[in-house]
């Protein structure tokens, strides 16, 4: 194992994690590549940033955005006003649906859900959640509750015991599974841990129509899918369906811990004084990084490069014929390859190959590569493809 592979002495050993470390040091990173400390390159297609890397590693204007903010002041607490915190939500309002009006900033993707889910609550009086099986929704207490995999879960029981799962995609059964003691309906517009499996249209039409039905919250979990992953800035868009809250959150800030939840103003002013918060989120750091990020994926048409990388990949994918394949699904630059085997074997030979993946399901590759990533990269990787595989 050469020293760029070995596992850093001391603090890293301290740190409490809930996976398992890549045998990987890393030093510095650009654009889709990432180097270990020997100099050997690796490319980010979501296993090494989880999707964070939206506009790529070390944006120059992300950078330069953070280099200046850092100058002249690090943190202030939302009592205080800021004008970078209102540059970066009058960028993020104006690319949201105007019915979106409000914002409350965190510092994570479920952060953003906790207070979506603490605002159906408080908007409702009611207890009672309707998820879908294999959501993925975060990792803390009301988050974890509305996640499906069991595993996940079932160390931590008791949380919101009012919690239904019901199969993805299945309208009849979304309809049937909404009581009226209902708070919230909760819906990945493409699910990632799941699987990369992308909700239709009209399922997430009924979600809307039933939540309205029975006085219930539509929350729509972008994190994973949304600030033009797929294509367009929110996944949900083409179906023409609005959420009561959208939580949004991974490459937002370019790499810095940001978090948001957009809502309605009739959800908003149900929150009681006082009744959530945050230390960190909103700072002015963070949001400068949050307009850069914004800005980039106008200037640099990054939301039609999300297509294209998409399409580049789904075809390369499925013209391998690979016989360990069971199916290849996409939305833009969020694909998901479904093997007929575990898949940490073909984790563990990408990564030798220099490629860094994700699992997604219980059987499937997850691919979250930067926007910015280059053909010339991508095909790369869908020739290392089949000796990984096979």
């Amino acid at each position: 194992m050469s020293p760029a592979q070995a596992t850093l002495p001391g603090g890293e050993a301290r740190l409490l994690r809930g996976f398992a470390a890549k045998p990987i040091v890393a030093e510095r990173a650009l654009n889709a590549t990432i180097w270990d400390a020997a100099g050997r390159a690796y490319t980010d297609l979501g296993g090494a940033s989880h999707g964070v890397a939206l506009v790529g590693h070390n944006h120059p204007r992300v950078v330069t955005a953070i280099q200046a903010q850092a100058d002249r002041l690090l943190h202030v607490a939302a009592g205080i006003q800021s004008p970078e915190r209102a540059a970066f939500l009058d960028a993020l309002h104006a690319r949201l649906p105007s019915q979106l009006a409000r914002t409350f900033l965190a510092n994570s993707g479920a952060e953003a859900m906790e207070c979506a889910l603490k605002l159906a609550v408080a908007a409702t009086g009611r207890g009672r959640f309707v998820a879908c099986r294999d959501s993925f929704h975060g990792r803390t207490a009301a988050a974890l509750s509305v996640t499906h995999r069991a595993a996940f879960r079932e160390p931590f029981q008791p949380m919101l015991p009012k919690t239904e799962f019901v199969a993805f995609n299945d309208e009849e059964a979304l309809k049937s599974a909404v009581p009226r003691d209902t708070a919230a309906v909760v819906v990945e517009p493409v699910q990632g841990e799941g699987g990369v499996r992308a909700a239709t249209a009209s399922f997430l039409r009924a979600a809307r129509d039933v939540a309205t039905d029975v006085g219930a919250i539509l929350v729509f979990d972008e994190v994973q899918s949304g600030l033009g992953r797929t294509g367009t800035f929110l996944a949900a868009t083409p179906s023409g369906v609005v959420p009561d809250a959208v939580a949004l959150a991974k490459g937002l800030a370019g790499g810095l811990p940001i978090g948001a939840c957009s809502m309605t103003e009739e959800l908003a002013a149900r929150l009681p004084p006082g009744g959530h918060g945050s230390t960190y989120g909103g700072a002015p750091l963070a949001c400068a990084a949050g307009s850069a990020v914004l800005g980039i994926l106008d200037d640099e048409r990054l939301l039609w490069r999300a297509h294209a990388i998409g399409e580049r990949l789904l075809s390369g994918i499925r013209s391998l014929a690979h016989p360990l394949v069971r199916d290849v699904r996409g939305s833009g630059a969020m694909v998901g390859i479904e093997l007929r085997v575990k898949p940490q074997p073909a984790i563990t030979a990408l990564q030798a190959q220099g490629f860094l993946v994700l699992g997604g399901g219980t059987t499937g590759l997850r691919l979250l590569p930067p926007l910015t990533v280059e053909d010339a990269t991508l095909d790369k990787f869908l020739e290392v493809l089949p000796r990984c595989l096979g």
